[in-house]
């Protein structure tokens, strides 16, 4: 039998401007004549949505243990606080979208509150337009085919009376703006809520409490900031990353890294950068505001 000859493809593509206020990147991965690896899918700012297009998604384990392991075409998943594993048997390919909390209703038709922690398949949430656009992504011929698609089908989809309250608005904007360092009780008292009030709405609509949020928008930057460093062959300079990150001090990012990655940073960074979604799905832009 040929060998499978190698591919790595990643490519970064920019939504059309309708999409911007809730959708960051599309992340296009094509990867085959690899060895059978795994991966941590982590907790972030952005709802998991993935078109597949050669074969389907295996997440061997997800975010919420009751979760048996799954094949998944299409996959809309909610925010989560621990990680999903991510399994191929040497080829994997498909496009990942930077899709806000606070595009939910708007593309998907529900808040992400219903669907957090939760791995669904697209047909789940989306209906019938799962397949429509996975077919769509399929048949194109070029990465900047397959982005096109995106733009015309989600622009065709979206819905803008399909918005969240200002006030839940205000307080996740202002945690991604602060970088999940400023107490909540602060960005509560800015909106004029009552406390009580303002974190039912935000769980409901967002599907994490502003605390958790908070800590997993914290997470996330040192998480980034960490790949980025380590792709430009620079000092990873833990501490420095861990104040700048707002954590206590080195151990405490230490410890959220353990919770919400599955190992320290630096045993992460060893492990999972080299894999090719890992590496490759970084977003030019740290956070969606």
């Amino acid at each position: 039998m040929a060998e499978c000859k190698q591919v790595n493809e990643a490519v970064a593509g920019e939504p059309a401007e309708p999409l911007r206020p809730f959708v960051a990147h599309y992340s296009g991965y094509r990867q085959a004549g690899i060895e059978p690896t795994e991966h941590r899918g982590l907790p972030s700012p952005y709802l998991t949505l993935i078109f597949t297009l050669d074969e389907p998604l295996t997440i061997a384990e997800h975010p919420d243990p009751r979760q048996p392991a799954a094949d998944y075409v299409t996959l809309v998943g909610g925010l989560h606080t621990s990680p999903a594993l991510v399994t191929h048997d040497g080829r994997q390919s498909g496009i990942q979208i930077g899709l806000s909390p606070l595009g939910a209703r708007a593309l998907l038709g529900v808040p992400a509150g219903e669907i957090a922690v939760l791995d669904l398949e697209g047909s789940e949430v989306l209906g019938r337009f799962a397949a429509e656009v996975h077919e769509r992504l399929r048949v194109a011929a070029s990465w900047g085919d397959r982005f096109a698609v995106l733009d015309e089908l989600l622009c065709e989809r979206l819905d803008n009376e399909g918005c969240v309250s200002p006030e839940v608005e205000y307080l996740w904007r202002r945690l991604l703006a602060t970088g999940g360092a400023t107490p909540i009780s602060a960005l509560v008292a800015e909106t004029g809520w009552s406390d009580r009030h303002l974190r039912t709405a935000f769980g409901n609509e967002i599907g994490l409490t502003p605390k958790a949020a908070a800590r997993v928008i914290r997470f996330h930057r040192a998480r980034l900031t960490l790949q980025r460093r380590a792709a430009a062959g620079r000092s990873l300079e833990l501490a420095d990353l861990a104040a700048g990150c707002g954590y206590y001090d080195q151990a405490h990012m230490d410890l959220e890294f353990r919770a919400l990655a599955g190992s320290a940073p630096t045993t992460w960074l060893a492990r999972e950068f080299r894999n090719f979604q890992a590496a490759a799905q970084v977003p030019s832009e740290g956070l969606l505001v």
